[in-house]
């Protein structure tokens, strides 16, 4: 079980990372934050209306992965009798 719970915790680590290189990647909608730091300023990235779309999916691929992996985690941790 312990080597389990170790593998779920190195995808949780890798999705976390991921996830936050990917939501970076996104094109900013204006008007948020993402103005107030140069996000506003138009990009060649992302500019495709198919790439977006992948990324989007990639993104929320990613981050229904990245909650399974916490809810793994959190039913190993209650069971193993920590």
């Amino acid at each position: 079980m312990v080597i389990l719970q170790v593998v779920v915790e190195v995808i949780l680590a890798i999705t976390s990372l991921l996830l936050t290189l990917l939501i970076l990647l996104h094109k900013g909608r204006g008007g948020g934050v993402s103005d107030m730091f140069g996000g506003g300023m138009s990009s060649t990235l992302g500019s495709s209306g198919v790439a977006e779309r992948n990324l989007n999916r990639i993104t929320v691929i990613l981050g229904l992965v990245w909650v399974a992996s916490i809810i793994t985690l959190g039913l190993l941790t209650k069971f193993m009798g920590a």
